[in-house]
């Protein structure tokens, strides 16, 4: 039996999380320990500060999240949703609305993943309002209208599909994490010996352009800072604007950020356009990107520090900055390692690439499935290369 129904059929509860009311602690409510709180508007686990017990009971105060509740962003942006692990409380942070999933109707990782969805996502951007900042009201979340939901067995069975993809991303995001965390300490070895030299003489710095002007809607991907740090989503712009390589983005390019917020990123998604504020960074001679990537990383404090120190509404290095001195290592290091440390680049981008792959496949799959065109056994054949253990642990 299935029906179309709303958000608000599906809850039990929908809360906005407004905490006009919320006290303010002496360090400015955030602190290092506690709970952690998703920032204003936006939708980050790992990157969430803290709020003391006093200030999580009183913004709970209406209803305390429990495992399994999901947060949704109504505002800058609108759209990124977490489901709330069973390890530790989260709060609730300001423009999030908090959905409990009725379980007798719907489960909370087929919620989640519905409304992950491109398609969702698209559709909440699409009812958001604002002249200014796109924004959704809580009525819009409740009155929000849901494809046809099948029964929970199907849910369950359709989730088991989703998790073995998401686990296999997980996989590899370790990988990624340990081969960095492992060049990271070798590069900080090497340096112990080094020698100074300007960081603009070991990589040319390519500035973007501003490529979202007349952009026409088709083509490929036009990389701001924006994905650089929260990925492609439907605020993306596209372009099919015919542009030289050096302000092209393909598979293991680095890319700096040199304003806003000032990141550094190995690029692994499908060649891109770059846009203004951001370099494409080319290793000059034979030097290997691993450690182009570490010179910068190393130097990445201080290059915050500076923009920080701008009296502008957006905060960035000059050109002048990346003549600064950096430590380099001999060069007998570097041919000494540098037979590891490009493995472990390599590997990590193939890790990066392959779960890109892995992120659009679930994301290709899971409309079909909801909309009954795709069964699950048809979609299992899809990820019937992971690993056996991978796919019966998510099943």
């Amino acid at each position: 039996m299935t029906s179309r129904k709303t958000l608000g059929d599906v809850c039990s509860a929908i809360v906005d999380c407004e905490h006009k009311s919320a006290p303010i602690d002496p360090i400015g409510d955030y602190y290092a320990v506690g709970t952690p709180a998703m920032r204003t508007g936006y939708i980050d686990y790992k990157g969430a500060r803290r709020i003391s017990a006093a200030t999580f009971e009183q913004w709970t105060r209406r209803l305390r999240p429990e495992y399994g509740d999901l947060l949704l962003a109504r505002e800058a942006p609108v759209g990124p949703i977490i489901q709330i692990p069973m390890s530790e409380n989260i709060a609730p942070g300001q423009r999030t609305v908090l959905l409990r999933p009725d379980r007798g109707q719907i489960t909370s990782t087929y919620l989640y993943y519905l409304l992950r969805s491109p398609d969702q996502q698209t559709r909440l951007l699409q009812k958001s309002g604002g002249s200014t900042v796109a924004h959704l009201n809580v009525a819009d979340v409740r009155g929000f209208g849901l494809p046809t939901i099948p029964d929970l067995a199907t849910q369950e069975r359709i989730c088991s599909v989703l998790r073995a993809i998401d686990q296999k991303i997980a996989c590899n995001s370790e990988i990624i994490a340990n081969s960095d965390m492992l060049s990271a300490l070798a590069f900080r070895s090497m340096s112990e010996l080094s020698q100074h030299r300007p960081l603009s003489s070991m990589a040319e710095f390519i500035n973007g352009k501003a490529f979202t002007r007349n952009a026409s809607g088709t083509g490929r991907v036009v990389v701001r800072i924006a994905e650089l740090n929260s990925g492609i989503g439907p605020s993306t712009i596209m372009s099919d604007a015919l542009v030289p390589p050096q302000h092209l983005a393909t598979k293991g390019d680095i890319l700096f950020a040199w304003s806003g917020s000032l990141t550094l990123h190995r690029w692994y998604r499908d060649d891109a356009i770059i846009n203004q504020h951001i370099f494409k960074v080319l290793p000059i001679g034979d030097t290997p990107n691993w450690l182009i990537f570490q010179l910068i990383n190393n130097k990445l404090r201080q290059f915050q520090d500076i923009a920080a120190d701008k009296a502008t509404t957006m905060g960035h290095i000059q050109r002048k900055h990346l003549d600064d001195p950096v430590p380099v290592p001999r060069s007998t290091d570097i041919d000494r390692w540098d037979p590891l440390l490009s493995a472990l680049w390599s590997r990590s981008l193939l890790a990066e690439v392959e779960s890109e792959h892995l992120s659009k496949l679930r994301d290709l799959l899971l409309p079909q499935l909801v909309a009954g065109r795709l069964t699950v056994g048809n979609a299992e054949e899809h990820v019937g290369d992971l690993p056996t253990n991978v796919r019966k642990t998510g099943a």
